[in-house]
């Protein structure tokens, strides 16, 4: 099993399934545009570069690969195109480990340390914010750890809801207040409780709107302040939630959301339903913000603690067995 030896069998199997439009519309293409080559040559690594492009990697991280395999190839001399595949999944893995913060989770039973972990959720209306809270919580408690979730989205009645809902789903704590109350009181009062409750994991959704940049600022800015009267060091994570098929778009809210708070990690949500799976490494590269969690399905099990050696293994395990 090598890389996956730590992977449950079921999580394999959900980040192949899950991954499987951008493998074979995308990267299985690798594969036809070396037919007839023996050396990775100025053609191969130009067609390479338009595969790593219309996989919404992005122009200036598919430079970075491109000048990356250039290098390798120069240094080693000869380099056939049967290695193709192995100086990619080396040198993609290596770009993306430059942008991981401290020791990754593999699992959901972190956090071990002080308690409540704090994750504040932040995202646009779409991107599928709230079920990406609720599929924490259930993970989470599936790992025994005591989850309370904080309805600090209140200019929508319906996330207020759908958050209800998914507290129900997955057994967690929820606090909320009616619509069109202030959202940092919401924050204060879930912080308070999870104290009280002595809860491990509390997860704070907030309004996901894009107003301008000043107003999504202070209002971020006043939910960290009031949460910090009762923990100091909350939030312990700012998550950013973006949806993968968008592909540019997604980059485009990741640019607003860098910009109007210290966004500390990311989730992509729908990677089973684009064949643009590339802007995972697009993302993590442009931001330095590491990718936290990755969404491969509708199920609650179909959220992924994010492994960045699987996700590039798995990526290119079609094109290595047409070779």
């Amino acid at each position: 099993m090598g890389i996956f030896s730590f992977f449950k069998k079921k999580d394999k199997e959900t980040l192949d399934k899950g991954l499987e439009k951008t493998k074979e519309s995308v990267f299985g293409k690798i594969s036809k545009a070396i037919i007839g080559k023996s050396t990775i040559d100025d053609d191969v690594l130009d067609n390479l570069e338009e595969i790593l492009v219309g996989a919404d990697v992005g122009i200036n991280t598919t430079l970075k690969i491109i000048e990356r395999i250039q290098q390798r190839v120069a240094r080693d001399k000869y380099v056939g195109t049967s290695e193709l595949n192995r100086l990619l999944k080396e040198e993609i893995s290596s770009l993306m480990q430059e942008n991981v913060i401290g020791n990754e989770p593999l699992d959901f039973s972190f956090p071990k340390g002080e308690k409540p972990y704090v994750i504040l959720v932040v995202g646009v209306n779409g991107v599928g914010k709230t079920t990406t809270i609720g599929k924490l919580a259930y993970q989470f408690s599936q790992a025994g750890k005591k989850v309370m979730l904080g309805a600090a989205d209140t200019f929508r009645a319906a996330a207020i809801d759908q958050l209800n809902v998914w507290a129900e789903r997955s057994g967690a704590d929820i606090v909320s207040q009616q619509m069109g109350s202030d959202p940092a009181s919401v924050a204060f009062d879930t912080l308070k409780s999870a104290v009280a409750k002595k809860a491990d994991v509390v997860i704070i959704d907030t309004a996901g709107r894009l107003h301008n940049k000043v107003g999504l600022m202070n209002e971020l800015s006043k939910i960290k302040k009031v949460m910090q009267k009762i923990l100091p060091e909350a939030p312990n994570e700012v998550l950013l939630v973006l949806d993968a098929s968008t592909g540019q778009n997604a980059i485009e809210q990741a640019k607003q959301f860098t910009q109007a708070t210290d966004v500390t990690a990311l989730a992509l949500t729908k990677l089973d339903g684009t064949a643009k799976g590339g802007v995972v490494i697009g993302i993590s590269d442009m931001f330095k913000i590491p990718v936290r969690y990755i969404g491969l399905g509708e199920r609650m099990e179909d959220l992924q603690i994010f492994n960045r050696e699987a996700f590039v293994e798995t990526l290119f395990e079609n094109t290595e067995k047409q070779q």
